[in-house]
């Protein structure tokens, strides 16, 4: 218990950390909750500046990433003789929904955050890295042809407990994956407006090129 909530409070704040505020603010002096969508995440802030936009995605990731790997090392030292890999299973997947839950409500921010799609896959890819691979190339290729980042993030989350599902060991199965299925579900959620607009036709699209 102890493992757990030491784990998830260091995850929870890695990922209320909020880079694409910090970012922007520095760099440009604007406040990306004021322009755009008003989000905090890569899109919007790729929208005002496409280089700050990758720095984004690379530090909401780093963060969710950090914040799996710091609770399988915490795991293994505070329970040193119990740490079987079905107690890692259900702190690294605490980490990596907390992780989630502080980007999308982060405390610093009046819990008003991103919709936590960056700092999962680098949660991700610190759980199934293979997963992830896989759904980075459908979320390229829904990109690529359509220009919604919006509904490569809903497709991605949506299928990425699918695929890791099918790819993880069984015994596994029933202690990680409700982690990562309330972690889709929190994803999906946030984009409630997105699919709104989508289903109407009047979703943005980001074409990078034309910046």
């Amino acid at each position: 218990m102890l493992a757990c909530v030491v784990t998830g409070l260091i995850a929870y704040l890695l990922g209320s950390i909020p880079f694409g505020l910090v970012l922007l603010r520095v760099f440009r002096g604007v406040d990306v909750r004021k322009t755009g969508s008003g989000n905090i995440g890569t899109a919007n802030v790729a929208r005002v500046a496409p280089s700050l936009g990758l720095a984004t995605l690379f530090f909401d990731s780093a963060k969710g990433l950090v914040a799996v790997l710091i609770a399988r090392t915490l795991a293994v030292h505070m329970l040193k003789g119990s740490a079987d890999i079905q107690n890692i299973a259900i702190i690294t997947g605490l980490a990596a929904l907390l992780a989630i839950l502080g980007h999308v409500f982060p405390v610093w921010l009046k819990f008003k955050g991103g919709k936590g799609v960056a700092t999962a896959m680098g949660a991700f890819l610190g759980l199934m890295p293979w997963a992830v691979l896989v759904t980075l190339v459908l979320y390229v290729a829904i990109y690529a042809i359509w220009h919604y980042t919006s509904l490569a993030s809903i497709t991605c989350a949506a299928l990425f407990p699918v695929v890791a599902g099918f790819m993880m060991p069984a015994a596994e199965r029933p202690l990680l994956l409700p982690f990562l299925v309330a972690s889709a579900v929190i994803i999906i959620v946030k984009h409630h407006e997105n699919i709104r607009r989508l289903l109407a036709g009047t979703e943005n699209r980001l074409d990078l090129k034309r910046r």
